[in-house]
């Protein structure tokens, strides 16, 4: 799976040219020009890296920066791109919680080895699948809805890990199943399953701007929904 990387960028050329470059090097890129439309993107797919320019037409990276910090603390990595040079302005901007700091002009090449470096540093910390605001962290056991943590059982986890691995596909009753129970799946009837994905849904699609998540193909099985 590819890591995701959010560039925030009001300089429309500087982010075509950042986000090229990522997409070149393996990365998925998405982009916001302002701080309100970053923190809306940023909820919404939970990338592991914020390329962030401090000064974003008017408005202040460096309170975005602290707003990403809020919500994440040291589970996203964060690179500076700004033109500001001063020693006690990167200084500044380190102990706001950047992990490193860019100034312009930059070579695009540096940038991206700088970008690997940070990410091989927080990895551990980025195992993490995305959809429409719905995250889910495998290692660390936790699923948030626009950055709401989720309480699930350890039956809904599984399942929701399951059909987050597998967008698009259809499941069977069988196959999911032997997700929670994969010793005496033959004793579990489909009924069971059904009212585990019922429970399941009610909290993942409990807003009305939520799209509906797991579908059901009739005389299949579900899958997860991931237009």
């Amino acid at each position: 799976m590819k890591q995701r990387v959010l560039v925030v960028e009001d300089n429309d050329r500087i982010r075509f040219l950042v986000c090229t470059y990522l997409k070149k090097y393996g990365y998925e890129a998405v982009n916001a020009s302002n701080v309100q439309e970053a923190k809306d993107i940023f909820l919404a797919s939970s990338p592991c890296l914020v390329i962030l320019d401090l000064k974003l037409g008017g408005d202040s990276g460096e309170d975005l920066c602290k707003w990403i910090r809020d919500q994440e603390r040291n589970e996203v990595s964060v690179i500076m791109l700004t033109a500001k040079a001063s020693s006690d302005e990167k200084i500044n901007g380190l102990r706001l919680g950047a992990d490193d700091y860019v100034t312009k002009p930059f070579s695009p090449k540096e940038l991206m080895a700088r970008a690997e470096a940070v990410l091989r540093r927080g990895g551990q910390f980025c195992q993490k699948i995305s959809h429409s605001g719905l995250v889910i962290k495998p290692r660390k056991g936790q699923a948030l809805l626009f950055g709401r943590p989720l309480s699930l059982t350890k039956h809904e986890f599984n399942l929701l890990y399951y059909f987050m691995e597998n967008p698009g596909q259809v499941l069977t009753r069988e196959q999911l199943v032997n997700q929670i129970h994969p010793h005496n799946g033959r004793a579990i009837l489909d009924r069971t399953i059904d009212a585990h994905i019922k429970k399941l849904r009610e909290k993942i699609e409990d807003v009305p701007s939520n799209p509906e998540r797991i579908v059901t193909v009739r005389g299949m099985g579900y899958k997860f929904n991931n237009r």
